[in-house]
């Protein structure tokens, strides 16, 4: 049995994915990914082997600097970050405006490198990102089913009248113009018309037999999985989705940095967790308002973890000796220990807090990060603040709030922490493709992806 990941060329996509493939690796099944030469360590670490496939114009081996990408991806970056100075909407509007032209790269080209993967790997399993989506149009022109793993919130899949790109929820802390709002909406209707319109045309040129599509970013694999916990869910979206399974969080193992392990061996004293991932990491101006909050708890005896991924570490202040400050920190060790978190939302960090039980406190800034900040808020499992408003003040009450023994959800998250370990999310992913494979009338046990002459072999489901 031979699984094939395929993922675009982003640590913050592939780790997930690749800690999802590890119980077929642990079955004793071959696994195979699909992805660009910038994360090739990261496949290598897990042990799988590595076919070349580029499915974006940019890359992201963990920590991202606009400097460091092709020229229109730099300029794309450096747009981004401007906009998340100015606020929610800004910054959704800026996402919406640049999905207009950069959706799928090359759409016809990488849909045909996919299928051509598929065919040189002969895989009896695939599991694509969803975000991948000039590999799926690939699978879906050819006819071969996948698993079509959504990586982020759930909200990635829009539902019912839901737009992409436009938050269907947000936090309490954002008050946005309705006006603004009005406008960012009907700016997301035109994004999605556009990229229908840019998936019918590239899926006529790849099998001018296929049926269009009625809303491209509403297709889905013929297996439908969510990185999420059920739990954090909306039941009401649920309800509207194709047949699916919430696989809860997918934390791998990145133990083993031997200045981590003596810092945590260090003391036992409660710690906080702060990174804003390998994206938002630039914006050091609010990490260093999270700075001054944790150094006014020091009537708590509470240390920080920060990782200050590419900000600048100068501007955080004076840092207390028993902090642990690096550009890069084992996010799943850290917050295995952790008393609480501070986060930008996005969905591995929101999961992986959750699976460990972590009050945890979020500043969202760009795309799902607001309806993931806006699911913890509504479990009562976190708080939610705008880092474009945030003080000192206000950081540092959250923070008491979220290290107080008394936090209201303590019990919610010791709740979930108990499920999601007691059949962690990559054992679920294993069960969960099996039940929908049987459910779809594909093999119970995967679906193969070509028949024995190299032709597709599997069918797709109407939906």
């Amino acid at each position: 049995m031979t699984v094939l990941v395929i993922s675009p060329d982003y640590a913050s996509h592939l780790l997930p994915l690749v800690t999802i493939a590890s119980a077929w690796r642990e079955r004793g099944e071959r696994v195979v990914v699909a992805t660009g030469e910038a994360t090739d360590s990261i496949v290598r670490r897990f042990g799988f082997e590595r076919v070349p496939l580029q499915l974006g114009r940019g890359s992201n081996p963990g920590v991202i600097r606009a400097d460091e990408q092709p020229q229109e991806e730099d300029t794309s970056l450096r747009g981004f970050f401007d906009a998340t100075r100015l606020g929610m909407v800004p910054t959704l509007r800026y996402q919406a405006e640049e999905r207009l032209t950069d959706l799928m790269w090359q759409p016809v080209e990488k849909a045909r490198a996919t299928v051509a993967v598929v065919e040189e790997v002969r895989p009896d399993t695939i599991l694509v990102d969803h975000l991948a989506f000039s590999a799926r149009l690939g699978l879906t022109a050819a006819r071969i089913p996948y698993a079509d793993v959504v990586l982020g919130h759930p909200s990635a899949l829009p539902v019912g009248n839901e737009l992409y790109g436009f938050p269907a929820t947000w936090p309490a802390a954002f008050e946005p113009d309705a006006a603004e709002l009005a406008a960012l909406r009907d700016l997301c209707e035109r994004v999605s018309v556009s990229f229908t319109a840019e998936w019918n045309g590239a899926l006529a040129v790849l099998d001018p037999t296929a049926e269009p599509s009625a809303s491209a970013f509403s297709e889905t694999g013929d297996l439908l999985l969510f990185n999420y916990p059920a739990e954090l869910a909306d039941p009401a979206r649920d309800s509207s989705m194709p047949p699916h399974r919430h696989l809860g969080s997918m934390p791998r193992d990145d133990s083993g940095d031997p200045e981590v392990g003596r810092w945590l061996a260090s003391s036992d004293t409660p710690f906080v967790y702060v990174s804003f991932g390998s994206f938002l990491s630039v914006r050091d101006d609010v990490l260093a308002v999270v700075a001054e909050a944790l150094r006014r708890l020091g009537d708590l005896g509470v240390r920080a973890a920060i990782a200050t991924g590419s900000g600048d570490p100068t501007l955080l202040g004076e840092l207390p000796e028993s902090w642990l400050v690096r550009e890069y920190l084992p996010q799943v060790t850290l917050l295995a220990g952790a008393a609480a978190a501070v986060t930008h939302g996005g969905n591995n960090s929101v999961t992986e807090a959750v699976t460990f039980g972590v009050p945890t406190l979020v500043l969202p800034f760009s795309t799902d990060q607001f309806a993931g900040a806006a699911a913890l808020e509504r479990a009562g499992l976190g708080l939610a603040l705008d880092p474009n408003a945030l003080t000192a003040d206000a950081a540092e009450e959250a923070l008491r709030r979220l290290l107080d023994p008394a936090f209201a959800g303590r019990a919610g998250l010791a709740a979930i922490a108990e499920g999601l370990a007691a059949e962690p999310g990559p054992d679920r992913a294993h069960r969960a493709v099996g039940e929908l494979s049987a459910e779809a009338g594909l093999a119970p046990g995967g679906h193969p992806a070509l028949a024995a002459d190299g032709t597709p072999g599997g069918h797709r489901l109407t939906r």
